[in-house]
C-alpha cells in the first residue's frame, strides 16, 4: 500500500545529522515547520505463504541454485521482484550448506510474519536519497519495544543485511530496519532511460530511487555507488541513523496507541558486516543517545593518519596477482592452476615496469609479496586474497571507489572506466529487458556481475602500457593532479573518529580476512576508540576471512570459519546486559575455532567466548 505524504523528521534532529550541533543550540533557530526527510512511502504485508525473512521461500528455496523466477520475465511485480532480492541477499551473505550450521547451530530461519515499511531517505544536500526499510514482525510486543538498525554489506541492495540483523532482530520479536546506506543495485540503464521506482520493479518514469543527473554519455550503465555524485560512505553513519529514525516512526504508524516510539523508550541495538559494519562504527561517532549497544563485523574502516583501505587495494589489483605465486596451496577457487599463466604475466609486465625486482617468476613473486607485507598485509589475508584476484574484484572495487570518492558522474570517471550491460555476442552492448528487469533483485551493488560489465577505456593501449588503468586508479590515492586531490579529499571525508563514551560496542575481525584486512582497519581503529575511553570489545577470529558463502566450496570451509556466528553471539550477549545490567558485557578475545570440514559444524568448534562472571 502507498502512503503517498511524506513522514517529517523532528526538526531537533536535523542538526545532528549534518554536524552534531546540540538539540539546545538547534532549537533555537530551527524553523517552525519541520522538513520532509521520508518519501513514497509504503507498506506491504507479509504473511501465510509469505513472511519477512526468507518470503516464504524456507530454507530449502533459500537454498535453491535457480532463483525464484518472474511470471513475466522482463516486467517482474514488485512481490516477485522482493523474493528475488531476499533469496540473492542470503546467498550472497551467508553459508546455507546442509552442515554449515545455519538455523540449526547459530541464526534463525524461522518465519516471521509481519508487515514492511519502506521510503526514501535523503541526507541533507544529497543528491541522491537513499533506501529504508523497516521490518515488523507480527510478534512485536510494545511493551517490551526494541528496534535493530543495519545497514547492507558490501554495496548491496536494501535486504543485504537480512541475514545478520534481519535473523536475528525478529527471531528476538524486535522491529529491523534496513538502508541500502546510499549504494544498493538500484541500476540505471541510459539507453533506454529506465531506473527502478520503490517497489523494486523497473520504470522509465515516475520517482525513482536513482535517477542520475546530466550523464556525460547515453549509453551504457549507471549505478548508485559509483554515480550519485555523494560519496556515500562519508554518509554511512547518517544513513544508519535515518534508518533508526525512520524505524520508530513506522513503529508509530503500526502502534499508534502505543505512539511515540523514541530511543528514550525502545530499546536499539546497530549491527553490521562488512561495509555495513563500517556504518555502525562510523554511527556510534554521532552524539546522542540515539543506540544503546553497537555490534560491527568485519568493518570496513578507515582512520585518519594511516593508510586507507583503497590504498591497499589499488596496490592489491597490480601487485597480488604476482604475489600469489609466492604462495603454495591457495584456497581454491579461483583454480591456481589455471590462474598461474595470467599472474606469470603480471609479473613480467611489473618487471618492465620498474615494480618489482628478480630476474626470474619467483623472484618477482617475492619481491611483490613483500610490498605487500611490509603494507602490513599477514599471509592468511594474502592467501586468502586470491578469491578477490582471481575474480578481478581489486580493480572492480578500486573503479567504483574511485568516481564515489570523486563525485564523479557518469561518463567523468578521471581513469576511463565505464559500465555496460552484455549484449548476446558476449561484448558490451544494449541490455535485454529481461537482464534489466533482474538488476534490483540480484545486482551486488558494483559491477561486474549480473549482466553488467566494467569497460576498461584504456584497452586500446594495453598493447603499449598493460597496466595503464590500474596505474592511473593508483595515483589518484597518492598523487598531485586535481584528480587525486579530489579524491583524496574524499577519502579523508570517509574517515572513522572516536565513538561516543559509555557506548557498548563489540568489534569482531577474522584475522584472515584477504578483502578488509584486519591490521588495515580494526587493529588501527581500537586503539582510537580506546583512546577516547570507547567501552569496546574486541573478538578477533582465527581461520576467519571475509565471505561465508565462500564456505559452500569444500577447500574453504576446510580452511576456515563463518564470521556470523560470532556477530550473534556478541548480539546475544549484549543484549542480556542491555536487559540486565548485572550481566557482562563481552570481553576482548583471541578466538581459535576449528574449521568443520566435511562434517556438519558444532558449535564447540567455534570456541565463541563465554561472557565472565561479575
Amino acid at each position: 500500500m502507498n502512503i503517498p505524504r511524506p513522514v517529517t523528521l523532528l526538526c531537533a534532529a536535523l542538526p545532528l545529522l549534518s554536524g552534531g550541533v546540540s538539540v539546545a543550540n538547534a532549537a533555537k533557530s530551527c524553523p517552525s515547520a519541520a522538513a520532509p526527510v521520508f518519501e513514497q512511502w509504503r507498506e506491504t504485508e507479509h504473511r501465510g505463504s509469505d513472511d519477512l525473512l526468507t518470503a516464504g521461500l524456507g530454507l530449502d528455496g533459500l537454498r535453491a541454485t535457480t532463483a525464484p523466477a518472474f511470471a513475466s520475465a522482463a516486467l517482474p511485480t514488485a512481490e516477485e521482484a522482493r523474493r528475488r532480492a531476499i533469496w540473492s541477499s542470503w546467498r550472497g551473505i551467508a553459508d546455507l550448506t546442509p552442515g554449515g550450521g545455519f538455523g540449526d547451530v547459530y541464526g534463525n530461519l524461522q518465519a516471521a510474519p509481519g508487515r514492511e515499511f519502506s521510503a526514501y531517505a535523503r541526507i541533507p544536500d544529497a543528491q541522491q536519497p537513499h533506501r529504508v526499510l523497516v521490518q515488523i514482525p507480527d510478534n512485536f510486543d510494545p511493551a517490551r519495544r526494541c528496534l535493530v538498525a543495519t545497514a547492507s554489506s558490501g554495496s548491496r541492495g536494501i535486504y543485504g543485511a537480512i541475514s545478520v540483523a534481519g535473523s536475528w532482530g525478529l527471531a528476538h520479536g524486535c522491529a529491523v530496519a534496513y538502508t541500502d546506506k546510499g549504494t544498493g543495485s538500484d541500476y540505471y540503464d541510459l539507453d533506454t532511460k529506465t531506473g527502478f521506482q520503490s517497489d523494486g520493479t523497473p520504470a522509465s518514469q515516475g520517482v525513482l530511487a536513482f535517477l542520475p543527473g546530466n550523464p556525460k554519455t547515453a549509453h551504457g550503465i549507471a549505478f548508485k555507488h559509483a554515480h550519485s555524485g555523494d560519496n556515500p560512505e562519508s554518509d554511512w553513519g547518517r544513513h544508519l541513523l535515518q534508518a533508526l529514525q525512520f524505524g520508530l516512526q513506522a513503529l508509530d504508524r503500526a502502534y499508534p496507541q502505543s505512539a511515540p516510539f523514541t530511543p528514550a523508550n525502545t530499546r536499539t541495538l546497530g549491527a553490521g558486516v562488512s561495509n555495513g559494519g563500517g556504518a555502525v562504527l562510523r554511527a556510534a561517532e554521532i552524539e546522542g543517545d540515539w543506540f544503546d549497544a553497537m555490534v560491527a563485523g568485519e568493518p570496513n574502516v578507515s582512520v585518519a593518519g594511516a593508510p586507507p583501505l583503497y590504498d591497499f587495494v589499488t596496490q592489491s589489483a597490480l601487485l597480488m596477482p604476482c604475489a600469489l605465486l609466492a604462495l603454495d596451496d591457495l584456497p581454491q577457487p579461483p583454480m591456481q592452476a589455471q590462474a598461474a599463466p595470467a599472474w606469470t604475466q603480471r609479473c613480467t609486465v611489473l618487471k618492465s615496469a620498474g615494480l618489482v625486482q628478480g630476474d626470474d617468476t619467483a623472484a618477482q613473486a617475492q619481491s611483490a609479496r613483500q610490498q605487500l607485507t611490509d603494507a602490513g598485509l599477514n599471509e592468511g589475508a594474502l592467501r586468502a586474497g586470491a578469491f578477490s584476484t582471481g575474480f578481478d574484484l581489486w580493480r572492480a572495487i578500486a573503479a567504483t571507489y574511485a568516481s564515489a570518492y570523486g563525485r564523479y558522474g557518469v561518463g567523468e570517471h578521471p581513469c576511463a572506466y565505464s559500465y555496460s550491460a552484455v549484449g548476446a555476442d558476449g561484448k558490451p552492448g544494449p541490455a535485454a529487458a529481461e537482464l534489466r528487469a533482474s538488476w534490483w533483485s540480484e545486482a551486488s551493488g558494483i559491477p561486474p556481475g549480473s549482466g553488467v560489465v566494467l569497460v576498461d577505456g584504456n584497452a586500446a593501449q594495453s598493447t603499449e602500457d598493460p597496466l595503464r588503468g590500474l596505474s592511473c586508479l593508483r595515483t589518484l590515492g597518492m598523487g598531485d593532479s586535481a584528480d587525486a586531490k579530489r579524491v583524496r579529499a574524499g577519502i579523508a571525508d570517509a574517515a572513522a573518529k572516536a565513538p561516543r563514551r559509555g557506548l557498548p560496542i563489540v568489534v569482531i575481525h577474522g584475522t584472515d580476512d584477504g578483502l578488509v584486512p584486519i591490521s588495515m582497519t580494526s587493529d588501527r581503529y581500537l586503539p582510537l576508540a580506546r583512546k577516547a575511553g570507547a567501552q569496546i570489545a574486541y573478538w578477533r577470529v582465527s581461520n576467519g576471512q571475509h565471505f561465508d558463502s565462500l564456505l559452500a566450496f569444500p577447500d574453504y570451509r576446510k580452511r576456515y570459519v563463518p564470521l556470523l556466528p560470532y556477530m550473534f553471539a556478541a548480539m546475544d550477549q549484549v543484549w542480556d546486559h542491555l536487559e540486565d545490567p548485572t550481566s557482562a558485557l563481552p570481553q576482548d578475545a583471541l578466538i581459535q575455532p576449528t574449521p568443520r570440514a566435511d562434517a556438519p559444524l558444532q558449535r564447540s568448534q567455534l570456541s565463541i567466548p563465554a561472557v565472565s562472571s561479575r
